[in-house]
């Protein structure tokens, strides 16, 4: 697997305080980019636990994690 294929970690807020974290592919990350920025409704990602089934008109924010995983302190 290349690195810009590379499973990316997100986390995704909603009105209220939930929070759901994910590992989706960089495909899919774009495709739920564009959704949020249409007028709202449902939206399916395919992430590595299983898929999510959104509501973007309860999103307050997308979180992309761009720091590279270590291991050790």
């Amino acid at each position: 697997m290349s690195a810009t294929n590379k499973p990316q970690k997100i986390s995704i807020g909603f009105h209220g305080g939930q929070t759901v974290h994910a590992r989706v592919d960089t495909e899919d990350l774009a495709k739920l980019r564009q959704a949020l920025g249409s007028t709202g409704g449902w939206h399916e990602i395919d992430a590595e636990d299983g898929t999510l089934v959104l509501d973007l008109t309860r999103i307050d924010y997308l979180l992309v994690d761009h720091a590279e995983h270590r291991v050790g302190f």
